[in-house]
């Protein structure tokens, strides 16, 4: 039987419409019409039906070829702070020296809170976009000054802090704290829409996997650190942004875009 919701049509309804992806439960401007969108909550059910298995599969993967990196070896929420504001806009490889030597200079978060802005400047030196580093320094210095030098665990008081975001906080919260948090970057966005909602496009798209992101992630400890670092791993050796390198991904047979091309 066919899913219709139970929708009453106003006079203001009744405009002839057009074919757009939905917004779940939103009414929606286009030019002089309105329309009601709607998505029923089993059709985000049956998009994720494969999420279990997508799960295990990455995992899997992860384990076998996640990377060495430095900031994957610690716990410590100063040290991933500090990797996080620079891998923004920055390739991994070169910001392992500079990871290095920024964290033997300022060794805690006090350290660099004590630090003189044009010191702190000057060891981002080479990294180029000054504004993480003026940022930084100042989430260290309310750091030490509101939470007693102890970086936050819940990402709401994280988003309190300069510089941090939705991705950095969930990135924070799950990597030191393995808080059951989802962190949702550029690499992370398109392996969950081409592996889930191929059709999802614009603003929709980047709600979709924020959403997606939570519904899929495990629940506990060390899983939850894994899989949000295995999904960014999938985007950035395997998914990338300029080829979905289908034939070598570990979870093509559960992926919408991986499957639909093996077919063809």
């Amino acid at each position: 039987m066919k899913y219709e919701p139970n929708i009453r049509r106003s006079k203001l309804t009744r405009f002839r419409t057009r074919r757009a992806t939905p917004l779940e439960g939103q009414p929606c401007l286009q030019r002089r019409e309105r329309r009601i969108c709607y998505v029923p909550p089993m059709a985000a059910s049956r998009d994720l039906a494969d999420a279990p298995a997508f799960r295990k599969l990455l995992l899997r993967w992860f384990r076998r070829h996640g990377r060495d990196l430095p900031w994957r070896r610690t716990r410590d929420p100063y040290h991933i702070l500090v990797s996080e504001f620079m891998l923004q806009q920055t390739q991994v490889a070169r910001v392992q020296p500079y990871y290095h030597r920024f964290l033997e200079a300022y060794p805690t978060v006090g350290a660099l809170a004590a630090a003189p802005s044009a010191r702190v400047r000057e060891s981002w030196e080479g990294l180029g976009y000054y504004r993480r580093a003026a940022n930084l320094h100042q989430l260290a210095q309310q750091v030490v000054r509101e939470h007693a030098g102890v970086i936050p665990a819940d990402p709401e008081q994280l988003l309190r802090l300069p510089g941090v975001g939705r991705y950095t906080a969930g990135a924070v919260a799950s990597f030191a704290y393995e808080r059951a948090a989802p962190a949702v970057d550029t690499n992370v966005a398109r392996v969950l829409r081409r592996a889930f909602h191929p059709r999802v496009r614009g603003t929709m798209a980047a709600r979709r996997a924020w959403d997606t992101a939570a519904r899929i992630l495990p629940r506990q400890g060390k899983n939850v650190w894994m899989f949000n670092q295995a999904v960014m791993e999938l985007g950035a050796l395997v998914c990338t942004a300029r080829e979905a390198r289908c034939y070598a991904c570990p979870v093509r047979r559960v992926c919408r875009t991986g499957n639909r091309r093996l077919i063809s």
